[in-house]
């Protein structure tokens, strides 16, 4: 069994030092940060984890070929497994439409520039050149890294579409698929194993992660307010196959959104939040997300991942999921 925890990256770094070794003495084998955009950046937080730890391996997620080129994912990469003693996992997806609209940038061919961005970077850690003619790339034979990479770091896709789960389970080293609620793993699973019948053996077995959304500590009613929030800001970002697991549409999210984005006022848009849409995660304690997660794992899931907001005070969260670890392990 494998346990990870993911974290947004809107704390300051310090902090995620001091979680990566709490993370590291509860048992979790991985710790992941997010990049999303207009917060902190998680390529300079990683390193700073991976020097304030010894043991568990550190990830993004998610970097996206859009904002940053794949031959930069493939440089950071092969740099970060540098320093961290090859403990480095490479998160990729497309990245959230609505985001990118943000900045201006079309998420133009999502399934092609994946499946591009996934062959070239392979490539370049491989030490060849990665001259890809296709769809989302045009390079040249002169794209090839300069030094040599000490791995070809593994690549997790995070994914949420039918599709790209399906091009998950063909051509990743591990998916990352949300499952808003934990139930959604259901559904989830035999679109991923679709996708594996066509796996090249070459890649070895897939690392399934079955990510959710925990929000844990002795006052309920402050764990259920800290998940509204985090709710109130993603829901609107959430795959139409994950808001028809919920029973709810984009339209629901919408006077949310204006209340965080135009009116800005985030107390109000969590305020917001129904019981319908807090069933994306699980709130209050250890036996809570127990209960949740037994069927999963009756089910076969061999990987665990906790993600934000994990609870009002993150550290004593990452305490309490140690005992989900014990348990299930």
């Amino acid at each position: 069994m494998r346990f990870s925890l993911r974290l947004n990256n809107d704390l300051r770094p310090a902090q995620y030092e001091a979680l990566a070794r709490a993370a590291e003495a509860a048992g979790f084998d991985q710790f992941w940060i997010s990049h999303d955009l207009f917060l902190r950046s998680a390529s300079a937080i990683l390193p700073l984890v991976a020097r304030a730890t010894t043991k568990i391996d550190i990830g993004s997620c998610i970097f996206n070929p859009y904002t940053v080129n794949p031959a930069e994912l493939a440089m950071y990469a092969a740099t970060i497994d540098e320093v961290s003693g090859n403990r480095f996992n490479l998160g990729l997806a497309a990245g959230a439409k609505e985001f990118l609209q943000w900045v201006g940038v079309a998420q133009e061919r999502p399934l092609a520039a994946m499946r591009e961005t996934m062959t070239a970077i392979r490539r370049l850690l491989s030490g060849e050149a990665a001259d890809v003619y296709g769809e989302f790339l045009q390079w040249r034979s002169e794209a090839y890294l300069r030094f040599p990479a000490p791995r070809v770091t593994p690549i997790y896709v995070g994914a949420m579409g039918p599709k790209m789960l399906e091009l998950a389970g063909e051509m990743a080293d591990g998916v990352l698929p949300l499952l808003f609620p934990p139930e959604h793993f259901f559904t989830v699973k035999p679109l991923i194993e679709s996708g594996i019948e066509r796996r090249p053996a070459t890649l070895g077995t897939l690392d399934f992660a079955a990510c959710i959304w925990v929000s844990l500590a002795a006052d309920r009613e402050a764990a259920r307010r800290t998940l509204a929030r985090k709710v109130a800001y993603y829901g609107s970002s959430l795959s139409p196959l994950i808001l028809d697991q919920l029973n709810l549409s984009l339209e629901d999210f919408a006077p949310i959104q204006h209340a965080l984005n135009v009116e800005r006022d985030e107390a109000k848009a969590a305020a917001m939040v129904d019981e319908r849409m807090m069933r994306i995660g699980v709130v209050g304690q250890p036996a809570d997300v127990i209960a949740r997660l037994e069927p999963l794992v009756a089910a076969g899931v061999q990987h665990l991942s906790f993600g934000p907001p994990l609870g009002p005070d993150t550290i004593e969260a990452v305490r309490l999921l140690g005992d989900v670890i014990n348990y299930f392990r």
